[in-house]
């Protein structure tokens, strides 16, 4: 799926694209409200999006993984299909008829693009051949010049609030770098977010798959 595609994430403010060691995302800052005891006894998963399938994968993958931490979780599209607006008095209805009592919602900052130089190389010549190796072997210890690598990198911001006293609970900005298919993305995401939340004690550790 193409770049502009993947980008397409918004609706309000916009959306999405974050695993912790060996992944596309990195979590760059997080907040937690040093008062707040969790877990939460049940989230409400908001992934807005254009696309409709981008957002029932986003949602249901984050369930999955709050669920497995022992807290509950609902997807939103499951309450409230169609297009999300900025209706707060349907959220809020939407929550209390699940019992939920906090709701995560992420939404895309910017895209950035991050430029590298990489460095000229040049292939060391071995020591103690003569001339014949040397003619050889020149044209594969060839000099390799610099160049420029431009990567794309979505940066997230994620909070978790509670609706009942309009409180923010938790927040992470996040970078992911875009790369691959977008189901990958988010599960990226996803992770990486859960990780975070489990590390600042928002959620437990997942105790399965």
């Amino acid at each position: 799926m193409k770049i502009a595609q993947l980008l397409i994430w918004c609706c309000m403010a916009g959306l999405l694209a974050v695993v912790v060691g060996c992944s596309n995302t990195r979590l760059s800052a997080t907040w937690k409200d040093p008062t707040y005891q969790g877990p939460p006894r049940k989230v409400m998963v908001i992934g807005m999006a254009r696309q409709d399938t981008n957002r029932r994968v986003f949602e249901d993958e984050f369930v999955r993984q709050i669920k497995a931490s022992g807290s509950d979780a609902v997807a939103s599209y499951t309450v409230m299909p169609g297009k999300l607006n900025n209706d707060h008095a349907a959220v809020t209805a939407a929550m209390q008829s699940q019992g939920a009592d906090t709701v995560l919602i992420a939404r895309l900052v910017k895209v950035a693009t991050e430029t590298t130089y990489m460095p000229p190389t040049m292939d060391p010549m071995p020591m103690g051949y003569g001339w014949a190796h040397h003619y050889r072997t020149g044209y594969d210890l060839l000099y390799s010049p610099g160049y420029v690598l431009e990567e794309q990198y979505a940066v997230i911001e994620t909070k978790l609030y509670d609706p009942s006293y309009d409180k923010l609970l938790w927040s992470a900005t996040s970078k992911t770098r875009i790369k691959g298919a977008d189901q990958q993305q988010i599960r990226s995401i996803v992770t990486a977010l859960v990780a975070g939340m489990v590390e600042q004690q928002i959620l437990k550790p997942a105790t399965a798959n």
